[in-house]
Protein backbone atom coordinates (compact mmCIF):
# COMPACT_ATOMS: atom_id res chain seq x y z
CA UNK A 1 0.00 0.00 0.00
CA UNK A 2 1.20 3.52 -0.77
CA UNK A 3 2.48 5.38 2.29
CA UNK A 4 0.46 8.58 2.14
CA UNK A 5 2.09 9.93 5.28
CA UNK A 6 4.93 10.94 2.93
CA UNK A 7 4.40 14.63 2.08
CA UNK A 8 2.95 15.41 -1.35
CA UNK A 9 5.07 17.46 -3.72
CA UNK A 10 4.51 17.81 -7.46
CA UNK A 11 7.17 15.69 -9.13
CA UNK A 12 7.55 16.04 -12.90
CA UNK A 13 9.29 13.61 -15.24
CA UNK A 14 9.85 13.90 -18.99
CA UNK A 15 10.90 11.44 -21.69
CA UNK A 16 12.33 12.96 -24.86
CA UNK A 17 13.54 9.76 -26.54
CA UNK A 18 12.02 6.37 -25.90
CA UNK A 19 13.84 3.18 -26.78
CA UNK A 20 11.21 0.65 -27.84
CA UNK A 21 10.64 -2.22 -25.43
CA UNK A 22 8.48 -5.26 -26.00
CA UNK A 23 5.42 -5.66 -23.79
CA UNK A 24 5.94 -8.82 -21.74
CA UNK A 25 3.03 -10.24 -19.74
CA UNK A 26 2.67 -13.36 -17.58
CA UNK A 27 0.56 -16.13 -19.10
CA UNK A 28 -3.16 -15.35 -19.18
CA UNK A 29 -2.87 -11.58 -18.67
CA UNK A 30 -3.73 -9.16 -21.45
CA UNK A 31 -3.71 -5.41 -22.14
CA UNK A 32 -6.70 -4.08 -24.04
CA UNK A 33 -8.19 -0.66 -24.86
CA UNK A 34 -11.21 0.71 -23.02
CA UNK A 35 -14.52 -1.13 -23.28
CA UNK A 36 -17.84 -0.05 -21.81
CA UNK A 37 -17.98 -0.95 -18.15
CA UNK A 38 -14.24 -0.76 -17.52
CA UNK A 39 -14.76 2.59 -15.81
CA UNK A 40 -16.13 0.67 -12.81
CA UNK A 41 -12.98 -1.44 -12.60
CA UNK A 42 -10.85 1.70 -12.85
CA UNK A 43 -12.84 3.35 -10.06
CA UNK A 44 -12.37 0.30 -7.83
CA UNK A 45 -8.61 0.31 -8.40
CA UNK A 46 -8.18 4.02 -7.70
CA UNK A 47 -10.53 4.02 -4.71
CA UNK A 48 -8.66 1.04 -3.21
CA UNK A 49 -5.38 2.99 -3.15
CA UNK A 50 -6.98 6.12 -1.73
CA UNK A 51 -6.95 8.40 -4.77
CA UNK A 52 -10.68 9.14 -4.38
CA UNK A 53 -13.01 9.32 -1.41
CA UNK A 54 -15.70 7.14 -3.00
CA UNK A 55 -16.27 4.79 -5.91
CA UNK A 56 -18.84 7.20 -7.35
CA UNK A 57 -16.35 10.09 -7.26
CA UNK A 58 -13.71 7.99 -9.02
CA UNK A 59 -16.08 6.77 -11.72
CA UNK A 60 -17.46 10.27 -12.30
CA UNK A 61 -13.93 11.64 -12.68
CA UNK A 62 -13.02 8.94 -15.21
CA UNK A 63 -16.18 9.45 -17.28
CA UNK A 64 -15.88 13.24 -17.32
CA UNK A 65 -12.14 13.28 -18.02
CA UNK A 66 -11.61 10.39 -20.41
CA UNK A 67 -14.88 9.34 -22.02
CA UNK A 68 -15.85 12.57 -23.74
CA UNK A 69 -13.91 11.79 -26.92
CA UNK A 70 -14.55 8.36 -28.43
CA UNK A 71 -11.59 8.73 -30.81
CA UNK A 72 -9.24 8.53 -27.82
CA UNK A 73 -10.71 5.39 -26.25
CA UNK A 74 -7.86 3.31 -27.72
CA UNK A 75 -5.40 5.42 -25.65
CA UNK A 76 -6.96 4.18 -22.41
CA UNK A 77 -5.39 0.83 -21.59
CA UNK A 78 -6.59 -1.81 -19.17
CA UNK A 79 -4.79 -4.81 -17.76
CA UNK A 80 -6.97 -7.91 -17.50
CA UNK A 81 -6.27 -10.91 -15.31
CA UNK A 82 -6.72 -14.46 -16.64
CA UNK A 83 -10.39 -14.35 -15.55
CA UNK A 84 -10.81 -11.05 -17.51
CA UNK A 85 -11.15 -8.85 -14.44
CA UNK A 86 -9.72 -5.30 -14.61
CA UNK A 87 -6.56 -5.36 -12.46
CA UNK A 88 -4.63 -2.40 -13.87
CA UNK A 89 -4.72 0.65 -16.11
CA UNK A 90 -2.59 3.33 -17.73
CA UNK A 91 -3.55 6.14 -20.09
CA UNK A 92 -1.77 7.87 -22.99
CA UNK A 93 -3.18 11.39 -22.83
CA UNK A 94 -2.67 15.01 -23.86
CA UNK A 95 -2.45 17.91 -21.41
CA UNK A 96 -2.12 21.65 -21.85
CA UNK A 97 1.30 23.26 -21.75
CA UNK A 98 0.92 26.93 -22.37
CA UNK A 99 -1.08 27.32 -25.57
CA UNK A 100 -0.19 23.85 -26.85
CA UNK A 101 -0.79 20.25 -25.85
CA UNK A 102 1.84 17.75 -24.73
CA UNK A 103 1.74 14.01 -24.24
CA UNK A 104 1.38 12.75 -20.71
CA UNK A 105 1.16 9.34 -19.10
CA UNK A 106 -1.74 9.18 -16.63
CA UNK A 107 -2.80 7.00 -13.72
CA UNK A 108 -0.55 3.95 -13.78
CA UNK A 109 -2.20 1.55 -11.34
CA UNK A 110 -2.03 -2.20 -10.70
CA UNK A 111 -4.09 -4.12 -8.15
CA UNK A 112 -1.89 -4.66 -5.08
CA UNK A 113 -2.51 -8.42 -5.27
CA UNK A 114 -0.55 -8.52 -8.53
CA UNK A 115 2.45 -6.39 -7.58
CA UNK A 116 5.90 -7.83 -8.23
CA UNK A 117 4.94 -9.51 -11.51
CA UNK A 118 6.23 -6.85 -13.89
CA UNK A 119 2.69 -5.77 -14.78
CA UNK A 120 3.28 -2.06 -14.12
CA UNK A 121 6.28 -2.15 -16.45
CA UNK A 122 4.21 -3.92 -19.12
CA UNK A 123 1.45 -1.31 -18.85
CA UNK A 124 3.98 1.52 -19.11
CA UNK A 125 5.60 -0.05 -22.17
CA UNK A 126 2.20 -0.53 -23.84
CA UNK A 127 1.32 3.10 -23.13
CA UNK A 128 4.66 4.38 -24.40
CA UNK A 129 4.11 2.33 -27.56
CA UNK A 130 1.04 4.47 -28.27
CA UNK A 131 3.10 7.66 -27.98
CA UNK A 132 5.78 6.01 -30.12
CA UNK A 133 3.31 5.09 -32.87
CA UNK A 134 1.82 8.59 -32.83
CA UNK A 135 5.29 10.25 -32.66
CA UNK A 136 4.08 12.27 -29.69
CA UNK A 137 7.20 13.25 -27.75
CA UNK A 138 8.20 14.49 -25.26
CA UNK A 139 6.01 12.62 -22.78
CA UNK A 140 5.42 14.01 -19.30
CA UNK A 141 4.43 12.37 -16.02
CA UNK A 142 3.13 14.03 -12.87
CA UNK A 143 3.70 12.04 -9.69
CA UNK A 144 4.70 12.51 -6.02
CA UNK A 145 7.25 11.14 -3.52
CA UNK A 146 4.95 8.46 -2.11
CA UNK A 147 5.03 6.83 -5.56
CA UNK A 148 8.82 6.48 -5.33
CA UNK A 149 8.80 2.88 -6.57
CA UNK A 150 7.00 3.99 -9.75
CA UNK A 151 9.52 6.83 -10.17
CA UNK A 152 12.33 4.27 -10.49
CA UNK A 153 10.25 2.37 -13.06
CA UNK A 154 9.81 5.56 -15.10
CA UNK A 155 13.54 6.31 -14.93
CA UNK A 156 14.29 2.83 -16.26
CA UNK A 157 12.12 3.58 -19.31
CA UNK A 158 13.95 6.77 -20.26
CA UNK A 159 12.24 9.46 -18.17
CA UNK A 160 14.22 12.10 -16.29
CA UNK A 161 13.21 14.09 -13.24
CA UNK A 162 12.67 17.74 -14.12
CA UNK A 163 14.09 20.51 -11.95
CA UNK A 164 12.02 23.28 -13.49
CA UNK A 165 10.02 22.08 -16.51
CA UNK A 166 6.33 21.31 -16.02
CA UNK A 167 2.98 21.01 -17.78
CA UNK A 168 -0.75 21.39 -17.17
CA UNK A 169 -1.35 23.33 -13.93
CA UNK A 170 1.42 21.69 -11.90
CA UNK A 171 3.98 23.77 -10.04
CA UNK A 172 7.28 21.88 -10.19
CA UNK A 173 8.42 21.09 -6.63
CA UNK A 174 11.57 19.14 -7.49
CA UNK A 175 13.73 20.27 -4.57
CA UNK A 176 11.06 19.63 -1.94
CA UNK A 177 10.32 16.23 -3.49
CA UNK A 178 13.99 15.29 -3.55
CA UNK A 179 14.36 16.26 0.12
CA UNK A 180 11.55 13.82 0.98
CA UNK A 181 12.87 11.09 -1.31
CA UNK A 182 16.27 11.33 0.39
CA UNK A 183 14.58 10.25 3.64
CA UNK A 184 12.90 7.24 2.00
CA UNK A 185 15.31 5.62 -0.45
CA UNK A 186 18.80 4.19 -0.01
CA UNK A 187 21.89 6.31 -0.61
CA UNK A 188 22.54 4.43 -3.84
CA UNK A 189 18.97 4.95 -5.02
CA UNK A 190 19.18 8.66 -4.23
CA UNK A 191 22.34 8.94 -6.29
CA UNK A 192 20.38 7.37 -9.15
CA UNK A 193 17.62 9.98 -8.74
CA UNK A 194 20.24 12.71 -8.96
CA UNK A 195 21.87 11.07 -11.98
CA UNK A 196 18.54 10.93 -13.80
CA UNK A 197 17.59 14.51 -13.04
CA UNK A 198 17.51 17.27 -15.62
CA UNK A 199 20.98 18.82 -15.89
Amino acid sequence: MLDRTIPFYNTILRCDHYQHREVVLPYGFSIVPYEKGFEKGWAELEYAIGDFDSLDEAEHYFVETYLQNQALFSNILFLLSPDKSVVGSCIAWQDKRGDDFVSSLHWLVVDEKYHGMGLGRALCCATMKIFEEQANFPVYIHTQPWSWKAIFLYLSLGFKLQKSDSFSHYENEYYQAMAELKKIVSEKQFELLQEFSEK
